[in-house]
């Protein structure tokens, strides 16, 4: 053998020696990690700890991961997003409790970086709804047309009592937003379920064709916000397969009746264009325009947020 191969070959039997030190090493690792988490679960179940540690696991939800909702039918689910300021805070915080749009999710909603910057501005958590499936189920709605409208308030019930369940938040300081197809679910949560929330701001959606003639729980805050030059969902409506979007002016002619609201004043607020009634009780309906088509900016959701601060309605 020449010197160059004998040292090709001793090379290679290094390399092997260590290669095989290297498997035995962490065969003797893996052993020994085996019998240490076999110690430790263990422990945990001698001492009845695992109750404990299950409980914290469930608790382990939020921007990343689902909260699920026990309460409501099998698979519905939620996401929350909280600032690090409200984390350092003492007291239970407010929310706002977003509805996605069309084919949305809530794992897109707590992700968002506008919808982010609110809840850090405003000091708030921010709850993803999230519907079962690609729409939410709505009266008239093309997607279950038939629907019962108390599958879904069951479901936003039931999130907001895991919530404040799960979290330290204050469910007297809730409000509830939601845009396109997320505005027309809050339109009808502020129809049936008005007790859940200190405020409604729908963005640039309401009820599906035909327009319900009354609600069936008290009148609440409701602060409707829309582009003037929306084709997506106009104010008007427009017809989608058999089915039509709801007339906003419609909706908002029903509420000013059903809850008694007047007189109109008319005020600007920023780039919001601004029809703001009160009832005697002192609930708000606001009507708020803005120049554009189907958008929606943080500022509008601040600008529901303080508007119903500035009332007394978010202690």
């Amino acid at each position: 053998m020449s010197l160059h191969s004998a040292t090709l070959w001793s090379r290679a039997m290094s390399n092997h020696i260590r290669v095989y030190r290297g498997r035995f090493h962490r065969r003797r690792f893996y052993h020994h990690a085996f019998w240490v988490r076999a110690f430790w679960v263990g422990v945990i179940l001698a001492s009845g700890l695992l109750p404990l540690a299950v409980g914290r696991m469930a608790l382990a939800c939020g921007v990343e991961t689902d909260c699920a909702v026990p309460i409501a039918e099998p698979g519905r689910v939620y996401r929350i997003y909280q600032p690090e300021s409200t984390r350092a805070q003492t007291g239970a915080v407010g929310a706002i409790v977003h509805a996605h749009g069309y084919r949305g999710t809530a794992a897109a909603v707590v992700y968002n970086a506008m919808l982010r910057s609110v809840a850090d501005q405003l000091g708030v958590a921010l709850i993803a709804l999230k519907s079962a499936g690609e729409d939410w189920a709505l009266p008239n709605s093309p997607s279950d047309p038939n629907a019962d409208v108390a599958r879904e308030m069951a479901y936003v019930a039931g999130v907001i009592k895991d919530a404040t369940t799960r979290f330290s938040l204050d469910p007297n300081r809730f409000m509830a937003s939601g845009f396109s197809a997320g505005g027309m679910m809050v339109w009808t949560i502020a129809c049936h379920r008005s007790d859940l929330f200190a405020g409604f701001a729908p963005i640039a959606g309401t009820f599906w064709r035909p327009v319900p003639d009354r609600c069936t729980s008290p009148p609440t805050n409701i602060i409707h916000i829309h582009g003037d030059l929306d084709r997506v969902v106009p104010i008007s409506g427009r017809p989608i397969g058999d089915t039509h979007q709801g007339d906003v002016m419609k909706a908002l002619a029903m509420y000013q009746r059903y809850g008694d609201f007047k007189p109109r004043v008319t005020i600007q607020a920023n780039d919001l264009r601004c029809e703001q009634q009160r009832n005697e009780n002192g609930y708000i309906l606001d009507f708020c325009q803005f120049s554009g088509g189907h958008s929606m900016t943080s500022a509008y959701l601040v600008h529901a947020w303080n508007r119903l601060r500035g009332i007394g309605a978010l202690p």
